[in-house]
């Protein structure tokens, strides 16, 4: 009796292991197929509708995606609470160390390219701007529509906050880096921008082109003082006429290539690319 207790206990503790072996594995496969991204507002819609469109293909896939800045996505990476870092901007110096002080050698991948458009209410007659002109209209020289041919009325600006890839760009290649006046507006979200634009009179800011809708109105930019302006559009931004174009990219430590590979080699493919333009961004290739 007691050897035949002996039998059924040890067949008992070796089906439980078996249990929690399969249990384990089965974290472990969703850990390895689960993956989590951070960070710029620009990159946001197109990742979200890569991860949609990538999940179909691939159930057993889980993949996060959250917006909040590029700074945001850089500092989950650091922290290490993300395993991609969405970036409408180049890594910085200080954030590259940080990293490194960590251990951690990043991965930078160029995903696709970005039109920054230049967006007023819809009831402003102004349809074109020179840079020179929205350098002073964002650094407070310019505050009344009227200094640039506009109706008598006050000029609300609105930017991304400063944790923003968006706002460091346009500070750096519109403003050839003065800084930003006191006076202006800064929102956590690039939908925000388009909305509080659209309900205020005499309101300006910049968005990523996928964010552009009828509910603003964008005006033409000129890079030659006056000579020539162009729209932000798909088409211009890839014959190179558009004057504010800027890379996107994703950031990853590559220890953790064999986990994102799937993924990204999914975004840089054909179909991949081919999303980048539905979107409303620039396929890269």
């Amino acid at each position: 009796m007691k050897k035949l207790f002996l039998l059924i206990s040890l067949v008992f503790i070796i089906s439980s292991c078996g249990n929690n072996s399969s249990e384990n594995s089965s974290i472990e496969n969703a850990e390895r197929n689960s993956i989590v991204l951070k960070g710029s507002d620009t990159v946001l819609p197109l990742a979200q509708k890569e991860a949609e469109e990538f999940m179909k293909k691939d159930s057993t896939a889980s993949i996060s995606v959250t917006g909040g800045g590029s700074g945001v996505g850089f500092t989950a990476l650091i922290d290490g609470t993300t395993d991609i870092a969405m970036a409408s901007r180049e890594i910085k110096l200080d954030e590259k160390t940080k990293l490194e002080i960590n251990s951690v050698k990043v991965e930078e991948v160029l995903i696709a390219k970005d039109a920054l458009a230049v967006i007023v209410n819809p009831t402003n007659k102004i349809s074109k701007l020179t840079k020179e002109q929205l350098k002073d209209i964002f650094s407070g020289k310019i505050t009344n529509w009227k200094q640039v041919g506009g109706d008598n009325k006050k000029i609300v600006v609105y930017a991304r906050e400063t944790s923003s890839g968006t706002y460091e760009f346009f500070k750096e290649h519109v403003m050839d880096k003065i800084n930003y006046d006191k006076s202006v507006l800064n929102l956590p979200a690039t939908g925000a921008i388009v909305q509080s634009v659209s309900q205020t009179e005499g309101a300006i800011g910049y968005i990523g082109l996928a964010y552009l809708n009828s509910d603003v109105k964008d005006v033409a930019v000129s890079y030659d003082k006056g000579k020539t302006y162009v729209n932000a559009s798909t088409e211009n931004a890839i014959n190179g006429t558009y004057p504010i174009t800027r890379p996107l990219f994703f950031y990853f430590d590559k220890s953790l290539s064999k986990k994102v590979k799937s993924f990204i080699d999914y975004i840089l493919s054909k179909e991949g690319q081919s999303i980048v333009s539905e979107v409303g961004y620039v396929p890269f290739k």
